[in-house]
């Protein structure tokens, strides 16, 4: 498929929203991997996850922009007075957050979203094309589609404010798209798991992790199945997604390794022999169906990486670990 990676990096400038976040400090490890100039936009600048991924000299090339996504004009400055050309768009507030508030979750993950396309819109000069993440949530349960994996065009049935809004966006992208020209790609992840996850709904395979690694008692807060998504295969997917020329307004929905509870503990305890004393699963399943089709993504991706759930787990392990023994591991959301 052809796509930028062959050009050189001076030519490419990525503004991150909500870098300071989970995915987003993976994106930015990874670009910064990659050689990548990353600019980076929050409305605040606590950046401990991307402190935990990353080393002091990759810190220094990280650019900070402090900015809020509901105020178009602070998009708007972000993206015209740094040179950008590639908009990975990831700033949300999760679904407890939603919950609590729904205006403010509309506010952010809604009008950001807006902000985010039409700052786009009026830099196309440069900006060449808008990722940004959907979710797995715009789905209804797993009951909602029979038997067999659900794919991308499958009907849309969110069960929570944050699915909801995660739907509008993609009607977003496509009417921007349409009346604009503006090309974009949703990618909609679902249980995404590695340091950095300590947050949400799904966040507890990635506590239970922490969890074993501290010796401590955990209970993961759902049954059922899940799609378990490692974070670095989620990262490398969005920037591939943004590297590549596909035109258009793309929905992909990825898929990882879909397992029940009971699979994510058996796994656990392969990693960590003390698992099964520790970590036990009690809760309603996730009400979003979990098994996807991910042909489309893999078609016109083909080269994606996946992670097995076992490795996955081991290396979140050794980034906690090494996190212990320098004395910034923080374990005060195993207390929620």
């Amino acid at each position: 498929m052809p796509s930028e990676t062959a050009q050189g990096s001076s030519s490419r400038r990525f503004l991150i929203t909500g870098a300071k976040g989970f995915i987003g400090a993976w994106i930015v490890k990874v670009l910064l991997e990659r050689g990548e100039p990353s600019f980076i936009f929050d409305v605040d600048t606590n950046i401990h996850r991307l402190r935990a991924l990353l080393t002091e000299e990759q810190l220094a090339g990280v650019s900070l922009i402090r900015g809020d996504v509901t105020r178009l004009d602070d998009v708007e400055r972000a993206v015209g007075d740094n040179g950008i050309t590639h908009v990975i768009h990831l700033a949300a507030l999760q679904v407890p957050f939603c919950a609590a508030d729904p205006p403010l979750g509309a506010l952010v993950n809604v009008v950001g979203t807006v902000n985010v396309f039409e700052a786009a819109k009026r830099r196309r000069d440069r900006v060449r094309k808008v990722v940004y993440a959907s979710s797995a949530a715009v789905y209804g349960p797993e009951e909602y589609y029979g038997d067999g994996r659900v794919s991308d065009d499958a009907p849309l049935q969110p069960a929570t404010h944050y699915g909801v809004y995660k739907q509008c966006n993609e009607g977003t992208a496509r009417i921007y798209c349409a009346s604009d020209g503006i090309s974009s790609i949703a990618l909609r992840p679902s249980t995404v798991y590695g340091v950095g996850r300590d947050r949400g709904m799904t966040s507890g395979p990635t506590k239970a992790i922490k969890a074993c690694v501290v010796g401590r008692p955990y209970t993961i807060a759902f049954t059922g199945k899940a799609d378990m998504q490692y974070v670095r295969d989620t990262a490398s997917t969005f920037i591939e997604a943004a590297l590549s020329d596909l035109e258009g307004a793309r929905v992909y929905t990825p898929r990882g390794a879909v397992v029940t509870t009971d699979e994510i503990l058996a796994a656990l305890g392969r990693v960590f022999p003390d698992a099964r004393k520790l970590i036990r699963a009690e809760g309603k399943p996730i009400p979003v169906a979990s098994d996807f089709d991910d042909s489309s993504l893999r078609r016109d991706f083909p080269d994606l990486p996946t992670t097995p759930l076992d490795k996955g787990i081991a290396e979140t392990a050794d980034i906690f670990r090494r996190l212990q023994r320098e004395s910034r591991l923080d374990t005060s959301e195993l207390e929620s």
